[in-house]
């Protein structure tokens, strides 16, 4: 052989060792968007996220996007302290199959929420959220996106939840509320800081695309091509060639790069309340999308890839003049990604009205700050939000004093502590003293570590019982 092939044979099994070292997961995502015209939930939401009675065929994730929630002044304020009946209710129901609740951001009518089943919450990374208000002039928030943007095993992902310009003759404002979102939302990271710059990129929501030509396509006209589809003595095809939006992205007007899948369900909007027939004084259009991208080759070497398992409508529902939309989807993420991490060493018993101490050993590449921040939450926690109580991490002390436990605290005394040292691997070793002012109900808790910036959820401990003590004077000491 000669030096010449020689030097292109290793240059290609350096090329093909350092592809096979890339391994990708599938992650699956469900989606739901649905105009609820300002009604409660009323009863259970369960149908609508299509729950498997196997486990192991669970989404890993709900993304749930609605429009209209109620949004009267009164409700606007509650709902800035605790989340909507809607959120809540879709949480109730994702509770037992151990799903946590791992942001949610509302603009007065429009409301997303991302669900996470717990195994990935350590994973999940840079999450943050935007809004856009393109309502009268951009100054009431009705209309507009929420967005909530995140990594998790190493991929970016973008959710847009919009609800864009309605009636039919206001097109060319859809396309402007679309370009608003699209320019207005900046995010703070390395590598993505554009709605489109993200590795998987979903855009849903009441869209309000409506069926072109109202002279020929009448209320009465659109609702017989339905009746016929429904019967199977005909299809959408014939409506669909004058839906709004497939005019605008096959022109290039909007949503860009963009796909949907296809449409087999009758048009969602208008329907007449609790009902499967349409309210005709509107023509019936599909105002309801979900909407993917995927930047197939945002990577050397390895090509992204996004599947769309379903999409559909879900007529059962008729609380709303809207039929909710659900899409599930399978993406590709990085098996063998590597982040940063903290791990708890905890005493699995604590006592209430003690100094209970817990030791953080961090990751080499973690630099931990006093703005990063402890959160106590109940074992079994549904929401990233519901932490009992938290404690901002204290500044370091140079010390190798041990933990020690005193059943009687001074009313002086710090609620919080630490000591900390250098380990010999370069780890940083780091104990702090949590009292009775973090922790006050018996019960099992669980302590989660955040960073300060971006929320990351670096850790999350093993259940802790905390138990009143026998006695005042019970005193322990922690075996490190």
């Amino acid at each position: 052989m000669k030096p010449s092939s020689v030097l292109v044979s290793i240059t290609l099994l350096c090329f093909l060792d350092s592809f096979s070292a890339i391994e990708m997961d599938n992650l699956s995502l469900y989606f739901l968007t649905w105009n609820v015209a300002t009604k409660s939930p009323g009863g259970s939401v369960r149908n609508a996220l299509d729950l498997p009675k196997n486990k192991d065929l669970l989404p890993d994730f709900y993304v749930i996007g609605l429009q209209e929630v109620k949004a009267q002044p009164q409700s606007l304020v509650s709902d800035s302290l605790f989340d909507n009946p809607w959120t809540n209710a879709f949480r109730y129901a994702l509770a037992s199959h151990d799903y946590v609740k791992v942001k949610s951001v509302r603009m007065v009518g429009l409301v997303l929420t991302v669900f996470s089943l717990r195994q990935h919450v350590e994973h999940l990374r840079e999450v943050q959220v935007e809004t856009t208000r393109t309502g009268i002039y951009g100054l009431w928030g009705n209309k507009g996106a929420v967005t909530i943007r995140l990594k998790v095993y190493g991929c970016s992902l973008c959710f847009v939840n919009s609800h864009l310009a309605p009636h039919d003759n206001n097109l060319k404002d859809r396309i402007e509320d679309y370009e608003t979102i699209l320019t207005d939302q900046k995010f703070a990271s390395n590598d993505a800081t554009q709605i489109m710059y993200h590795d998987y990129i979903f855009w849903f929501g009441d869209l309000n695309f409506r069926i072109n030509d109202p002279v020929r396509y009448s209320s009465l006209e659109i609702d017989r091509q339905v009746n016929l589809a429904r019967k199977k003595e005909g299809d959408f095809q014939e409506l669909l060639k004058n839906d709004q939006l497939r005019q605008v992205m096959g022109e290039g007007l909007a949503f860009n790069g963009l796909s949907e899948g296809d449409i087999e369900f009758p048009p969602t909007y208008k329907f007449s309340l609790n009902s499967m027939e349409y309210d005709l004084k509107r023509r019936p259009a599909w105002t309801d999308r979900i909407l993917y991208k995927v930047n197939e080759h945002a990577y050397e070497n390895i090509k992204l890839k996004l599947t769309q398992d379903s999409y559909h409508s879900i007529e059962s529902y008729g609380i709303s003049d809207h039929k909710p939309v659900a899409s599930r989807f399978t993406i590709k993420v990085f098996s063998n990604h590597v982040e940063q991490h903290v791990e708890f060493v905890v005493n699995s018993q604590w006592y209430i009205d003690s100094e209970n101490c817990v030791q953080i050993i961090f990751d080499a590449d973690v630099k931990p700050s006093k703005a990063d921040w402890i959160g106590v939450f109940h074992d079994n926690f549904t929401s990233l939000d519901d932490y009992v109580s938290y404690s901002y991490l204290p500044d370091e002390q140079d010390s190798d004093q041990q933990c020690s436990a005193s059943s009687t605290p001074s009313e002086t005394a710090p609620s919080i502590f630490t000591l900390s040292r250098k380990m010999s691997d370069g780890q940083l070793e780091l104990r702090v003293t949590l009292t009775d002012q973090l922790i006050s109900e018996p019960g099992l808790y669980r302590l989660v570590y955040f960073t300060k910036d971006s929320h990351d959820v670096l850790g999350v401990s093993g259940p802790i019982s905390i138990v009143s003590p026998d006695s005042a004077s019970q005193k322990r000491s922690l075996d490190w």
